[in-house]
């Protein structure tokens, strides 16, 4: 599949390329991964951790924020501020994971993955739209807003029993761990499964550790993926 199957439109600032495709071909990858980069950073940014991940079999899809962010104040601030790049960002998560259910990707067998923005957007999308995915990594992020928000569980929808991992740092410049902490808790409530970790690194960044955890999160993913496939084509 081509970056011509993406949606394109003027009327979002982040839909007006397709994303960059890396890695596997879609049409023969065993996973796919939606790779959502931070402020001032790009698809390229996610293409360097996905080569770092090294895991063959893996169609990494990265999309581009307009201007390289996809809202214009920090996370903290009052959610009214960032509109409407916020509603445009998460318009293209739900475009972008719909175009791909569409060439037969379901939700269900998407990995997740943001950094900073990047992961402020996709638990932002989780909370609100609670959907199903095939599990979520999320390095330093939080949900968006001044304050603490209530939440609450949406029927019938698939976020109960999914992995989500969240990894921040002890004292982030970014990201304090009072909003990170809260999240976790948020999404917990709601069904997932957390593995919260916290760790002692002053740069913002995703150190060798994280890169070790997502890859480990990945082969599972990848794993799995490829066991159901086997059992649907050749069935006992």
């Amino acid at each position: 599949m081509g970056g011509t199957a993406f949606t394109t439109t003027p009327e979002n600032p982040h839909l007006t390329a397709p994303p960059v495709l890396h890695g596997a071909p879609l049409d023969q990858a065993g996973l796919v991964v939606y790779a959502v980069h931070g402020r001032t950073q790009g698809p390229a940014f996610m293409v360097e951790q996905a080569d770092r991940v090294n895991l063959p079999g893996v169609a990494w899809v990265c999309p581009q924020a307009d201007a390289d962010t996809w809202y214009p104040q920090g996370f903290l601030a009052p959610l009214d501020d960032n509109q409407p790049r916020l509603d445009q960002a998460l318009d293209t998560v739900r475009t972008h994971l719909a175009d791909l259910g569409r060439t037969g990707w379901a939700s269900r067998d998407v990995v997740l993955f943001g950094f900073s923005q990047g992961a402020c957007l996709l638990t932002e999308y989780l909370l609100r739209d609670q959907p199903s995915c095939a599990s979520a990594f999320l390095h330093t992020g939080g949900y968006l807003g001044p304050g603490k928000r209530p939440w609450s569980a949406v029927p019938e929808t698939g976020l109960p029993g999914t992995e989500i991992v969240m990894l921040c740092a002890e004292e982030d410049e970014f990201v304090p761990l009072d909003r990170a902490e809260p999240t976790a808790g948020a999404l917990a409530s709601l069904g997932a499964r957390i593995e919260f970790t916290t760790y002692d690194d002053p740069l913002h960044h995703l150190n060798e550790d994280s890169i070790v955890r997502l890859r480990r999160m990945l082969r599972t993913r990848l794993l799995e993926r490829v066991e159901i496939v086997a059992e649907a084509e050749h069935p006992a």
